[in-house]
């Protein structure tokens, strides 16, 4: 979840509702160009950097990421105006969803475990005779850690009685459940995107705000500007994140110019049926156990890391992918938005022509403050498509795993569900050990969120888990339960 007490946080919502005032403004390029400075006038305070030159290049290469451009190609020769041509004539988005800015990566210096001035060379030496690497040694009446010898198991940290003994990371490397990101020859964070499944656990760690999405807002903002059919598909997680109702939403989705507005949540209840179906149909020919399918990152992790579990995972499409398919087939000439929580399903909307754009949270909002809509005070427009109780719940934890249990009708007692509660390192090692035992003792339905809380606490979420969960609910008490016949 994105925290709005962070700096980062802040400058990516300033610059986003710039660019958007910029777009709407009779000069999009002259606009645009000037962001940098006039977020830092000459003879103002420079808050974060050395020099006020260091901020307005960082700030330029965020304003470049808010274009949808993929900063590792920057020669720094082309001024902003030409980035935003680019923009505008953009036919589609690059495939990889992230890029990092150079100007505002520190360099973190590498993850280490080591001793600090805290340590009495006490009698005991804890560490020393803990450490199963002999990577500790006692010199000049201190513990001193030999790195070429230390596996960072944190053992000494654990024993050290005065807590002397602290590891040092990398904030973006730490995080990432797949070692996509490491340090490139500069000396800055570089993504691998072979290995990358596009969770942005690191865009929401780097205390820099150097890991960036490319947005797409300019490609949407171009196409409602030129009066395509553009069709808003906001997740089910949306419900949490605005002092709005979804209805209320719908209203100011219609002011900005999209020109019908879906809740994904009827995708929702499509793969609850569906999901349901498979898992049936596996259990009847023996299988222990079936994941769920509906996460992009957890989807893109089976891919590109984890095929073992590939037979495993329910053969459903994700709510996304059916509700595009309805739209399209309601309007075969629409351009597709999904309003997204995280950005893992730009990676997703990459692999099907019926989803064309993908905005997150934190985009959307900037587009209101942009066109200057207060939400709260919207009139509700009510949505044509029936959505269940169960398909708006998809965004909690458990609420995937809930819905597919309640599609079985009478043999719902047959689901035991689990839920995987985000991907990381200790959750990967699990779901590969399910893989290779061919069953999972905790239960025979698995639910797996690439996100901790699910899809309402995604990397683009503009609410805390609590908050947004408590609004959800409020709207699912207002729903009525899928219809099963």
């Amino acid at each position: 979840m994105s925290d709005m007490s962070n700096d980062t946080v802040r400058l990516k919502k300033e610059i986003l509702v710039r660019i958007v005032k910029a777009f709407l403004s009779d000069s999009f390029e002259d606009n645009a160009r000037l962001i940098p400075f006039d977020m830092r006038p000459k003879g103002c305070e420079v808050p974060y950097r050395c020099c006020i030159y260091k901020e307005r290049a960082a700030l330029r290469n965020r304003v470049m990421a808010g274009l949808g451009t993929t900063l590792e190609n920057d020669d720094e020769r082309h001024t902003l105006a030409e980035f935003v041509r680019r923009a505008v004539n953009r036919k589609r988005p690059d495939k990889d969803v992230l890029t990092v800015l150079e100007s505002a990566c520190q360099g973190c210096l590498p993850n280490a475990v080591f001793v600090t001035e805290l340590c009495q060379g006490c009698v005991a030496r804890p560490c020393v005779n803990t450490c199963r690497f002999n990577a500790i040694k006692f010199i000049n009446g201190k513990s001193v850690i030999d790195q070429s010898k230390c596996k960072q198991c944190g053992m000494c940290m654990k024993v050290c009685p005065y807590q002397a003994i602290v590891k040092r990371i990398v904030p973006c490397e730490n995080v990432c459940p797949v070692g996509a990101i490491a340090k490139g020859p500069s000396g800055l964070a570089k993504i691998d995107f072979d290995k990358c499944i596009s969770c942005g656990k690191c865009v929401v760690a780097c205390p820099f705000g150097a890991v960036h999405e490319k947005s797409q807002l300019i490609d949407v903002l171009v196409r409602i500007k030129s009066g395509m059919k553009v069709v808003a598909m906001m997740a089910p997680s949306v419900a949490g994140q605005l002092p709005c109702s979804p209805q209320q939403l719908n209203t100011a989705l219609r002011k900005m110019g999209f020109y019908d507005v879906w809740e994904v949540a009827v995708g929702a209840d499509v793969t609850a049926k569906n999901e349901a179906k498979d898992f049936m149909e596996r259990m009847e020919r023996g299988d222990k156990f079936m994941t769920t399918s509906c996460c992009a990152a957890y989807n893109e992790l089976v891919k590109k890391h984890m095929p073992e579990i590939k037979p495993f995972v329910s053969d459903t499409h994700t709510p996304l992918y059916y509700t595009a398919e309805l739209v399209r087939e309601k309007y075969p000439d629409s351009v597709t938005v999904f309003l997204s929580p995280c950005v893992a399903k730009r990676q997703e909307a990459t692999e099907y022509d019926t989803i064309d754009y993908v905005l997150t949270f934190e985009e959307l909002g900037a587009m209101l403050v942009g066109f200057n809509i207060q939400v709260a005070k919207c009139e509700e427009t009510d949505f044509e498509q029936f959505a269940s109780k169960q398909g708006r719940g998809y965004p909690l934890t458990g609420g995937v795993a809930e819905s597919v249990r309640f599609s079985l009708g009478k043999n719902s007692d047959k689901v035991k569900p689990f839920v995987v509660d985000g991907i990381n390192k200790m959750s990967i090692r699990d779901l590969r050990r399910y893989a290779k035992n061919g069953a999972c003792e905790e239960g025979n339905l698995i639910e797996v969120m690439s996100c901790p809380g699910g899809c309402i606490g995604g990397n683009a979420t503009l609410n805390s888990i609590k908050t947004a969960s408590k609004a959800v609910n409020a709207y699912l008490d207002k729903s009525e339960d899928l219809n099963l016949d």
